[in-house]
């Protein structure tokens, strides 16, 4: 148990990192002309992968879960290279990743990286991470839930990306 709830802060740590980076980004991309959509959803995006890390811990402990290397390996895979891919999005972008939706009218889409096969690659890590940490701790619960929340709160986000970056392009 020690090692999961390690492997969650580290993940978490990663992620308020990832926010700082984010809000550098999103600074100077604004200073550029940028424009940004989704605002409403981006503070429920913050709070849903806030209750995944906590339930993260919280249900393993609360519920008791036992270790299962059967499953837990695999997730733990599955979150590896959720991450990786995860990475790559974030270099592919460089200085255009951000968190928010915000795009600069007249550049053109980025086609580099995972963007070459298709549109959103760091969704699917975040769904494939969403669904797998928490099994690395047993807490299917905490999978369940936050996978059938964030398909409707990606429905949106994908959505609204889909249709700034359609005005944006030149």
């Amino acid at each position: 148990m020690i090692v999961y709830c390690a492997l969650v802060v580290v993940i978490a740590v990663e992620r308020l990192a990832e926010l700082v980076v984010s809000r550098r980004h999103a600074v100077e991309s604004l200073r550029r002309g940028g424009v940004e959509s989704g605002q409403g959803h981006f503070p429920v995006m913050v709070a849903l992968h806030t209750a995944l890390l906590a339930g993260c811990l919280v249900e393993p402990a609360v519920l008791h879960r036992a270790f299962l290397p059967v499953l837990a390996w695999p997730m733990l895979a599955l979150v590896v290279a959720a991450n990786v891919v995860r990475g790559w999005c974030m270099v592919s972008l460089g200085p255009r990743w951000t968190a928010r939706v915000i795009v600069i009218p007249g550049r053109p889409l980025v086609k580099a990286g995972p963007y070459r096969w298709f549109a959103h690659p760091n969704y699917v890590a975040v769904i494939v991470e969403g669904a797998a940490l928490p099994l690395v701790g047993s807490a299917w619960i905490t999978a369940c839930t936050f996978t059938a929340l964030n398909a409707v709160l990606l429905t949106v986000r994908v959505r609204c990306e889909t249709r700034a970056l359609a005005v944006a392009a030149p």
